[in-house]
């Protein structure tokens, strides 16, 4: 346990099992960003899909959100989250593999790219959930927001190299070997995550265990009953509609209308990596200097409304391209801030026992959206033009701070209040 009368907390890093921890996270995260990448681009380059495919192809990667969610939340927090990560390590393994022997043999058309969605975003939501409940069985709550800007920092290392990677290969050799890459990354995750060695203590393991729907409803009880997790879970939901949307429109405006190869898109794409690097860094100190509701408010405002500048982009140019690097390196530091600090919130005010189902409730609510928002990203485009489109998206992501600021959530000071 911390000593009360620290005021800095013991180095999380001095943990092996949450090095372990680490490790496993920045390799799954970096297979499964260039795999986000891998999927659209070999839709849209290799199998010329059309915007509305696109967008299909997109919710169809993100239906796993909606609809495994609170059962992932109901499970986890019946299990060791080690499990649950090495089973979804090793599936998401098995699948890349098998898509990537598909794609060699020349079976990977876009009925078979919808399956490879599915299932991998179906093991994501597992994996996901999992990690962000099993910090808290690691650390100490005086830790969890160093812990969580370490996580959130392997995460941000992962988009350096993984939308970039994902984009050359594509590019310049093929989307076979593309999926192969995140195989092997996410063989890598299983390796490090299964040798985490501390026995976790697994909450309400009782002879008569409260049904997986009762369990769920708990989970949707908490959260709805605490003001500051209903403001997170409305800001995302708006956040990630408007963004799913957006970034359907993304990917088709930076080839098609800015004529960007593979391997550019991919290196503006990564640009979100070394900013998000930054923002782990600076989520570790600004909170406890500014306060909490205003680092979410001024971090998310900033980092949406970046994206109100790349419709006016034009052509191929040095100056299109440094400009998307600068949008999307601006993007990852203040997304990264919103990420860190809102991840602390959750944790502080949540018993351990409900952690999964209040992670799960969150995710649900938040990325539940975002099917229904590449979709609409898909319609926008074919109806209102690539550029027009791109606008409208990018400024419906300003309903996240403008949610988050009209609550309670932007008044939070340096100290986050407890679990209920």
């Amino acid at each position: 346990m911390s000593d009360p009368g620290r005021t800095v907390p013991p180095s999380v890093w001095r943990d092996r099992d949450f090095r372990r921890l680490w490790v496993g996270q920045t390799v799954s995260q970096l297979g499964e960003h260039s795999t986000l990448i891998v999927l659209p681009l070999s839709a849209v380059l290799t199998l010329h899909a059309g915007a509305g495919e696109l967008g299909v192809l997109r919710a169809v990667g993100q239906a796993p959100v909606l609809l495994l969610s609170l059962l992932a939340g109901a499970w986890v927090d019946r299990w060791r989250t080690r499990t649950v990560m090495v089973l979804a390590d090793a599936g998401r393994a098995l699948i890349l593999g098998v898509a990537a022997a598909a794609g060699l043999l020349g079976l990977l058309g876009l009925p078979a790219l919808l399956l490879v969605a599915f299932a991998a975003g179906a093991l994501s939501v597992l994996f996901d959930v999992a990690y962000q409940a099993s910090l808290v069985r690691l650390v100490t709550r005086d830790q969890l927001l160093q812990g969580n800007s370490a996580l959130e920092g392997s995460r941000s290392a992962a988009q350096v190299g993984g939308p970039a990677l994902g984009g050359a290969l594509v590019s310049l050799l093929s989307a076979p070997v593309a999926a192969a890459c995140g195989a092997l990354f996410f063989a890598l995750s299983f390796l490090s995550v299964r040798r985490i060695r501390r026995t976790e203590p697994v909450p309400e393991r009782s002879e008569r265990p409260p049904q997986v729907r009762q369990r769920i409803h708990q989970g949707l009880r908490f959260v709805a009953g605490d003001i500051a997790l209903r403001t997170v879970c409305l800001a995302s939901a708006a956040f990630q509609f408007s963004f799913a949307a957006m970034m359907t429109v993304y990917l088709l405006f930076l080839p098609r209308e800015l004529h960007l190869s593979g391997a550019a898109v991919g290196l503006a794409l990564a640009a979100t990596g070394p900013g998000a690097l930054l923002g782990s860094i600076l989520a570790a100190r600004l909170p406890g200097r500014f306060g909490y509701g205003t680092v979410l408010v001024s971090a998310a405002a900033l980092g949406d409304g970046v994206f109100l500048c790349v419709p006016a982009l034009h052509g191929s140019s040095v100056v299109a391209v440094s400009a998307l690097l600068a949008v999307n390196f601006v993007f990852g530091a203040a997304g990264q801030l919103v990420n860190v600090a809102v991840m602390a919130v959750r944790q502080s005010a949540t018993p351990d026992g409900l952690q999964g189902r209040v992670a799960a409730t969150i995710t649900f609510v938040g990325m539940g959206t975002a099917p229904l928002g590449s979709l609409l990203g898909g319609l926008l485009a074919q109806g209102w033009g690539l550029r027009t489109s791109l606008l409208a998206t990018a400024a419906g992501m300003l309903l996240s701070p403008v949610v988050m600021a009209l609550s309670p959530l932007a008044r939070l000071g340096r100290v986050l209040p407890g679990p209920r």
